[in-house]
């Protein structure tokens, strides 16, 4: 039995024009993480994550667009990366190119008080 799961986003059904939502394909418990491709004008529904607690990074990876964050426009860029807490409200708002984000989720991570945990990165050669 293999340890990893292995999908192509273009073979998930998109949602709402061009959100592949890969949580579910890869099984995975505690991260979702959603390709979003955005036609040209299309803007996503203003939500936040204050019921499941759940923070999101977006990262644009293609074109330009802008993020709305509790009403403040934010200009996007490709390689530009948002971070966004639970109980903000947020927008996706594409301009008049097709542009491409990675969206990803996950529970808030709440440190113990006096914690001296840290980032593991000893699998990443470089």
């Amino acid at each position: 039995m293999s340890t990893y799961k292995r999908v192509n986003y273009r073979e998930i059904a998109p949602v709402s024009g061009g959100m592949h939502f890969l949580r579910e394909p890869l099984d995975s418990e505690r991260v979702g993480v959603t390709i979003t491709r955005c036609e040209p004008d299309w803007n996503s529904r203003p939500h936040d994550h204050t019921e499941n607690g759940h923070e999101e990074i977006y990262v644009l990876i293609e074109g330009s667009a802008t993020v709305v964050v509790d009403g403040e426009e934010i200009g996007m860029e490709s390689g530009d990366a948002i971070w966004i807490p639970p109980e903000a409200t947020r927008q996706i708002r594409n301009g008049e190119e097709e542009s491409a984000f990675v969206l990803v989720s996950a529970p808030a991570s709440i440190e113990p008080e006096g914690s001296d945990a840290k980032w593991s990165t000893d699998g990443f050669v470089g």
